[in-house]
């Protein structure tokens, strides 16, 4: 947060600065000191709560407190991996299967927890459309194992759930996708998880770990995706998303990228 105060207003603080000394008692200038940057702060971090967009959480004042209280148990580094659990089923993720090319050029910027979204590196309308387009096909294509609908974590945006989920997430959705910024979420096999974030493609949601004294909303596997920026990045994002639905539903099944449409293997 930064505030530019221009010639008068330099001159109406510092003249107010100083009939307060004269008139008010120091405890109450410290009191009105301390308490003004403060609210200013408040006031531009609700502000910034707003304009990320729709997501799980309400975009009210109690919405943000109850943000903000989540921040405190938030993970310091989203990119560090989950640790591998033994009892997990399926035991194995598939991406190592053909390891994921390093994404190019910096990470974005990334800005929140619920919403979580990108500030920056956005992709294209074009690049957003053709995954969503890959999304409804390959719910159409495999009916009896998918469904598609509006997100069970965001209650905004289109997803994928699994009819048959082996790892229950919320409803058994396997991803969604943002049309505010074109990223994405989805629940990944830690194996699968240590892939994308070592290759650059994305990162763990803030809340995306077990806790010991109260229930995390998010399953630890949660990662955020970022937007693909072309239509080859779009084919990656899409091996991402066949790899949410290996955990989800302990099936294997490809993305056909070349028309849209979604085949098995």
């Amino acid at each position: 947060m930064s505030i530019t105060l221009d010639g008068p207003a330099i001159f109406t603080l510092a003249t107010s600065l100083v009939l307060s000394v004269h008139f008010f008692e120091p405890s109450f200038i410290t009191l009105i000191i301390t308490v003004v940057p403060l609210l200013l702060y408040v006031q531009n971090d609700f502000k910034n709560y707003l304009n990320l967009g729709p997501g799980g959480t309400p975009a009210t004042f109690h919405g943000y407190l109850t943000i903000n209280w989540f921040r405190l148990w938030a993970l310091r580094d989203p990119f560090t991996p989950p640790l591998p659990d033994p009892t997990s089923h399926p035991s194995a993720g598939v991406l190592k299967k053909s390891p994921l090319p390093h994404r190019r050029g910096p990470r974005p910027t990334v800005a929140g927890i619920a919403p979580q979204r990108q500030v920056d590196q956005q992709g294209s309308e074009e690049c957003y459309m053709a995954l969503r387009k890959v999304l409804e096909s390959h719910g159409n294509k495999h009916k009896d194992d998918i469904g598609l609908g509006t997100s069970c974590f965001e209650k905004h945006g289109l997803g994928l759930f699994a009819r048959h989920p082996v790892n229950n997430t919320c409803m058994g959705e396997i991803c969604h996708v943002h049309s505010s910024d074109h990223s994405m979420h989805m629940n990944l096999h830690p194996d699968d998880v240590r892939e994308v974030l070592a290759k650059g493609w994305g990162q763990r949601h803030p809340l995306a770990w077990k806790g010991r004294w109260f229930r995390m909303p998010v399953p630890r596997q949660f990662v955020m995706v970022y937007a693909p920026r072309t239509m080859d990045e779009v084919r990656i994002v899409c091996r991402i998303i066949e790899a949410a639905g290996w955990w989800v539903m302990a099936k294997e099944q490809m993305i056909d990228t070349l028309d849209t449409n979604a085949s098995s293997f």
